[in-house]
């Protein structure tokens, strides 16, 4: 049969050309035509996520791979249907491999874009700043000639993953892990530190407890000092005083004694011995003789001593 139907979908912009010449162009048209001499043009205007994944190098040589997607819808299409051919067969299939390479296309833009931001980038600055690299990227590739040209619109950004190789991988873990056990051992130490100034703090309280208190002793303790030391001078006082009494006592002792004496200062000791044996014992006044006749034995011939005598100077009893 030479006579077809076509009836596309809201989302399909079509364009009918008999004899090359446009007949008519809109979204969900339903027509017949000849199917000798037309051709049909459809454009598809629903959001289409093209996903892409592609390796870069950063700033400092780090290779990082980037996975996400771009989000675009056809603005244009009777620009984009003039640079690409989007004719599709009596099924419905495209004829050409064109509506691919509009993938292809946007994947490279997008790369161009992104490699242009990573590389202005260290490897840590890529891994943690994915929202200013969407951002950048999305602006470079909406103001991409190659995009505005089609008349493409790009609604979005997503990047899913930004992963460095797996050494590097391994290599920023053990660096994050150093990291974090520094940290940690930084927290212990500062507890530590705060717990050992703490307890300086305690010590330094008790040992200004003990200097109060020792002051305190101190301060009793000199004033007992003070006290005995007062009792000291006055008992020094009264002990001066009393030697002084005691001094002046034996004074006036030795001056009785040198008066009463003074009358029997020139008198022969004989005299008073004599006198003295008128009031003593009658063999006090026996050995006085004897001690007479002893200083004057030279002169004494002869004398006797009876054992009587003898006897009764050794008696105790008077």
């Amino acid at each position: 049969m030479f006579i077809g139907f076509k009836k596309a979908a809201p989302t399909m912009f079509v364009m009918h050309y008999d004899n090359g010449v446009l007949k008519r162009k809109g979204a969900g048209l339903s027509f017949w035509y000849f199917k000798p001499t037309t051709s049909i043009v459809e454009v598809p205007l629903s959001s289409s996520d093209v996903p892409f994944a592609f390796s870069e190098t950063t700033v400092d040589f780090q290779e990082v791979t980037v996975q996400g997607q771009l989000t675009y819808r056809i603005a244009d299409p009777e620009r984009l249907s003039q640079l690409l051919d989007f004719t599709v067969a009596n099924g419905g299939s495209f004829t050409s491999e064109d509506p691919d390479l509009l993938d292809v296309r946007l994947v490279n833009t997008t790369q161009t874009a992104a490699r242009s931001v990573i590389r202005g980038m260290t490897l840590p600055e890529v891994l943690i700043s994915s929202d200013l690299i969407v951002g950048d990227i999305l602006q470079q590739v909406r103001q991409a000639d190659s995009i505005t040209m089609l008349g493409i619109e790009v609604l979005g950004l997503t990047i899913a993953h930004v992963r460095p190789t797996p050494e590097m991988s391994r290599a920023l873990e053990a660096e994050a892990r150093e990291s974090i056990q520094r940290k940690s051992d930084q927290a212990i130490y500062l507890r530590r530190n705060a717990a050992v100034e703490e307890e300086r703090r305690i010590k330094e309280s008790e040992l200004n407890t003990e200097i109060a208190v020792e002051e305190k002793r101190r301060q009793i303790a000199e004033t007992k000092m003070a006290a005995e030391i007062a009792v000291e001078e006055q008992r020094t006082l009264l002990i001066d005083r009393r030697v002084e009494n005691d001094r002046k006592n034996s004074d006036s002792r030795a001056y009785d004694i040198e008066k009463t004496l003074a009358p029997f200062k020139e008198t022969d000791w004989k005299t008073l011995m004599a006198i003295a044996a008128k009031e003593a014992d009658p063999r006090f006044a026996m050995s006085l003789a004897f001690q007479e006749l002893a200083e004057n034995a030279g002169k004494i011939g002869q004398l006797t001593l009876t054992p009587d005598l003898l006897s009764a100077l050794m008696r105790n009893d008077k």
